[in-house]
């Protein structure tokens, strides 16, 4: 009798361990549900996050006032929408959809050439402005009378030098393809863009890639720099949201198309590009 209420005792531990077991299991998966945040979400905490980079486009501080094309288009967003934006600097693409991801924040608002590989994990809004990306190098006099590549053949067994995680990586890749050599890529995770622009002038280093819109800004100031090498066919730049907020998505891209037609529009394009 002693040995049967032994075997119940073991019984019901036995059952009882397992029901934990499960009960666990079922907790730690619902746990790990990620929390969705979305339009109703944002409305509801009345707070957008955007993140832009702090450069000759993005933004700015110039005679005490802030610029720049990004700046400006979230401002009349945030009009638009009645919502407060909280804005972000923050120049590495990487850590800006590292944040995006983890919801820090809701929007990278900031010229990206929109690849194949990035629309695998990210969602993009329609078209804001059309740019390709150009070959920066010295001008002849400022490099012991060396003429600028013209032909990407030339480009073999170069070093290009590229911030860390550049878009610019992919393309330089399909041209090392396309050209049939090597061509040797740089990533620097100390300077961004302009910054490496900077040291091409300075004689620093050879050779980057930027946009055209913000390398023509920067030729304007810096007379020893040669931009006019295409590196990429004309490319759609978009802002970057996460998959999982489609109704932003549309939002946003409802407010994009209304306000590209107006002359505020135009005004803010122009006095930038």
């Amino acid at each position: 009798m002693k040995l049967k209420r032994l075997l119940y005792f073991y019984l019901f531990l036995a059952v009882f361990v397992v029901c934990t077991i499960v009960l666990v299991s079922k907790i730690s998966k619902k746990s790990q549900v990620p929390v969705v945040r979305d339009w109703p979400q944002i409305e509801r905490d009345s707070v957008l996050n955007i993140v832009t980079d702090y450069n000759s486009v993005g933004y700015f501080v110039s005679g005490g006032s802030i610029m720049g094309f990004q700046y400006e288009m979230v401002k009349e967003l945030e009009k638009a929408w009645g919502l407060k934006i909280a804005l972000f600097l923050e120049n590495s693409l990487e850590d800006n959809l590292k944040g995006l991801t983890e919801q820090k924040y809701d929007i990278v608002a900031r010229n990206i050439p929109v690849n194949f590989d990035l629309r695998e994990n990210f969602a993009f809004t329609n078209p804001i402005t059309f740019n390709r990306q150009v070959l920066v190098q010295r001008k002849a006099q400022f490099n012991d009378s060396i003429p600028p590549v013209r032909q990407h053949l030339n480009l073999a067994k170069k070093t290009i030098f590229v911030s860390k995680k550049s878009p610019a990586i992919l393309r330089l890749n399909n041209l090392s393809h396309e050209i049939g050599d090597t061509i040797y890529i740089r990533q620097d995770e100390t300077y961004n863009e302009e910054q490496l622009v900077m040291r091409v002038a300075a004689g620093e280093i050879d050779f980057t890639i930027i946009d055209e819109i913000t390398a023509k800004e920067m030729a304007a100031r810096m007379p020893e720099i040669d931009i006019d090498t295409d590196i990429s066919f004309t490319q759609l730049e978009s802002w970057a949201l996460r998959k999982t907020s489609p109704i932003l998505l549309d939002s946003l891209n409802g407010w994009l198309s209304d306000f590209k037609k107006t002359k505020k529009f135009n005004a803010i394009r122009k006095k930038y590009y």
